[in-house]
């Protein structure tokens, strides 16, 4: 059988037209016109965290800081912090953010009972799963200022929530040395109805010197935290809580009082 060109030329203009149709929107049995979906609304540019925690502990990176150890709650600390991220595209993000360390644990050489104040920013990337984190921090406290970059890279599964953290000292922090701590850990997670559910496990190795002792494994912790929603509130405020169990070594932490602590912290989460 032979086709025109005028043939061909109609039923290709036929199939363009209701292919365009079929994208455009469905039909609508009841007026016979084409019904075009409302588009999905855009992803936020700026979303966001804020936390108002207290925590019977300041822990750094196994450094007991106010040396409580085993005295659960007696040199206990409020830490409010705010994290903004910035949508840049493509998986990629900017952010910034602060934390503050505020308590009567000593004089406050920065004025009334802030001890510490902590700022950063730096760069997010995500990728599926993974999720790649660049960030330059400023830690301002005893009239002196420590600097850090941290890189992290975490796998979000589902099932174990691998991460690894590199934590550089690239400045500051005297009498100790700059160098590096690796963290490796995983948190499980799970949900028993309105409460979300977190078992963090933690191991870690410093370089010498960098929390004043040796070199090598610094510390393990284990650790369990319930965040459960605050429906009284306006925004997606939740209330979260948690014990850590910290080990520490001895000759890499000569400054702790105790080898191994509990910690808790509670307090209130809202994120934007």
């Amino acid at each position: 059988m032979k086709y025109s060109n005028t043939t061909v030329a109609a039923s290709l203009a036929a199939l363009v037209l209701s292919a365009a149709a079929a994208t455009a929107g469905t039909t609508s049995a009841v007026t016979g016109k084409t019904v075009v979906p409302p588009p999905a609304p855009a992803a936020p540019v700026v979303t966001g965290s804020l936390n108002l925690n207290y925590n019977t502990h300041f822990i750094s990176y196994g450094q007991d800081i106010w040396n409580a150890g085993t005295d659960f709650g007696d040199k206990g600390t409020f830490n409010p912090s705010i994290e903004l991220n910035f949508d840049l595209g493509g998986g990629f993000k900017a952010i910034l953010g602060t934390w503050w360390d505020v308590n009567s644990n000593a004089d406050s050489s920065i004025g009334d009972a802030i001890q510490e104040v902590d700022v950063w920013g730096g760069f997010g990337y995500t990728t599926g799963a993974w999720s790649f984190t660049l960030l330059y921090q400023e830690w301002m406290y005893a009239s002196q200022s420590e600097r850090i970059v941290d890189f992290k890279i975490a796998y979000a599964d589902g099932l174990l929530n691998p991460s690894l953290m590199l934590h550089g000292r690239v400045d500051g922090a005297e009498p100790f040395d700059t160098g590096l701590v690796t963290v490796l850990g995983i948190a499980p997670g799970t949900k028993a109805g309105p409460v979300t559910l977190s078992f963090p496990l933690q191991v870690a190795a410093d370089t010498e010197g960098f929390h004043g002792g040796d070199g090598g494994f610094s510390f393990a912790s284990a650790g369990v935290t319930a965040s459960v929603p605050v429906g009284f509130l306006p925004g997606n405020w939740a209330l979260n809580a948690g014990l850590t169990y910290y080990y520490t070594e001895e000759s890499v932490f000569p400054t702790n009082k105790d080898d191994s602590f509990l910690t808790g912290t509670i307090g209130l989460g809202l994120t934007f």
